[in-house]
């Protein structure tokens, strides 16, 4: 387990404060970062700070190909930069699991990368499912689940 840098715990403990909750009744979040590359990844953690990004997209595949839980609405999170720098702390609003082909023009102009249209999204998300799946030892295709998660920032206010 990588260990978490200080800013992480030190923005979760300031998000408890702002909204009163003590330490010993504090839900439980993650920290994690976008992309598998440092210049995706701090590219957008700053759109999310701008108010551009109000989404994210995962492969259901490697979900659970790598144990991890489908996101939940509630779920809260703290983002980072490639380097681990705690950016933010979001809240899960909304999660739509559907086939990728799927994925609509609206939920790509959430995402709010590169120029926010469907071809887009569907270029980058294809290359980085595709990237994704292939480590895992899967392949991409058009039914793949797409974890459609739309959020918005908790911390720090805006």
């Amino acid at each position: 387990m990588t260990e978490l840098h200080l800013s992480v715990r030190e923005m979760w403990l300031n998000y408890l404060k702002q909204e009163s909750i003590s330490e010993s009744d504090a839900p439980a979040y993650e920290s994690w970062h976008f992309c598998d590359n440092k210049a995706d990844a701090d590219e957008l953690a700053q759109l999310v700070l701008d108010g551009v990004k109000k989404a994210t997209t995962s492969s259901l595949e490697c979900t659970l190909e790598e144990g991890e839980e489908v996101p939940k609405a509630g779920a809260l999170s703290i983002v980072t930069d490639w380097e681990g720098i705690a950016k933010c702390v979001i809240k899960t609003e909304k999660v739509d699991v559907v086939p990728f082909r799927e994925v609509t023009a609206q939920f790509a102009a959430t995402e709010g990368e590169g120029d926010k249209s469907l071809d887009y999204w569907r270029r980058v998300h294809k290359e980085s499912f595709t990237r994704a799946m292939e480590e895992l030892g899967l392949k991409f295709h058009e039914d793949t689940g797409a974890v459609c998660e739309t959020f918005s920032v908790v911390y720090p206010p805006r």
